[in-house]
């Protein structure tokens, strides 16, 4: 069984550990766009036509499930994809973890995300359905997508520090809204008072997709295949992919430990959000 992830750049490694983890025989096929990256800051007419694009290819390619682990990407286009898509296959987009937070945060909460996703609809619904109330910081990160994206900590750390400047006091419960962000999860830590907890939803996501296709967690002895494709164009991993443990593991194609997907102060769902 194939299952397609679809993102801009490298944001999807960290739903694909999950899966290399919670299900190491599935085939799984990696559809990043260099040549269109960022999506973050591009129209939403072109994130559509790139989603779109990726998703056709997928199927032709046998893909049984498309997963969008791309926070911006679902904001933007979910809907219609789902509406050309499903029932065929299922199709599971990435949202803010704003509804998990709210229920478990203590003081105040930020999201954390592009400039796209922050000022989108779709998060502004989240909030209002899912904060329970609470105020909600919206902090938008110029350019840390980009910068993790090449592997350039230098340009992240400042992308970070910005943020963290940004972000009230109060907020001790921070949701990484763009899956690129949990690839620097330790540095953000460092960037915010003692205490802060970080969320997100990558493994949230790829349950939620093995459940979608009814598919079991057990551990099994065969190993899936891992394809990617660049702009259409078959490819490797970007080089800026090997900076982060989960990206050297899924280069290898063996299954992720997971202890190089968690740590103790990041906590990832376990039950999915409403994506």
């Amino acid at each position: 069984m194939m299952v397609a992830l679809i993102d801009s750049g490298l944001g999807l490694l960290s739903t694909t550990g999950w899966l290399r983890n919670l299900a190491p025989e599935l085939d799984l096929l990696l559809l990043l766009d260099p040549d269109g990256a960022p999506w973050g800051s591009r129209t939403a007419s072109f994130v559509t036509d790139r989603l779109f694009s990726a998703a056709q290819l997928a199927l032709q390619r046998g893909a049984e499930a498309i997963v969008v682990p791309c926070n911006t990407a679902t904001v933007t286009a979910i809907d219609a994809l789902r509406e050309s898509f499903e029932p065929r296959v299922p199709v599971i987009g990435t949202v803010p973890a704003v509804k998990p937070t709210a229920a478990a945060a203590g003081q105040g909460i930020a999201v954390w995300a592009t400039a796209r996703t922050t000022a989108s609809d779709y998060q502004d619904r989240l909030i209002a359905d899912f904060a329970n109330g609470r105020p909600v910081a919206r902090v938008a990160c110029p350019g840390l997508a980009e910068a993790i994206d090449h592997g350039d900590m230098t340009a992240a750390t400042e992308a970070i520090t910005d943020a963290a400047e940004r972000t009230p006091q109060n907020c001790d419960s921070v949701v990484l809204g763009c899956t690129h962000y949990p690839l620097v999860a330790p540095e953000i830590l460092q960037s915010l008072p003692t205490g802060t907890t970080l969320y997100d939803s990558a493994e949230a996501v790829a349950r939620q997709t093995l459940r979608r296709l009814d598919r079991t967690t057990e551990s099994r002895s065969t190993t899936g295949s891992i394809d990617v494709v660049l702009s259409g164009r078959r490819g490797n991993l970007p080089a800026g992919a090997h900076a982060y443990p989960v990206g050297r593991a899924l280069a290898t194609a063996a299954r992720v430990p997971r202890e190089i997907l968690i740590s103790a102060a990041t906590r990832s769902p376990m039950a999915a959000p409403a994506i």
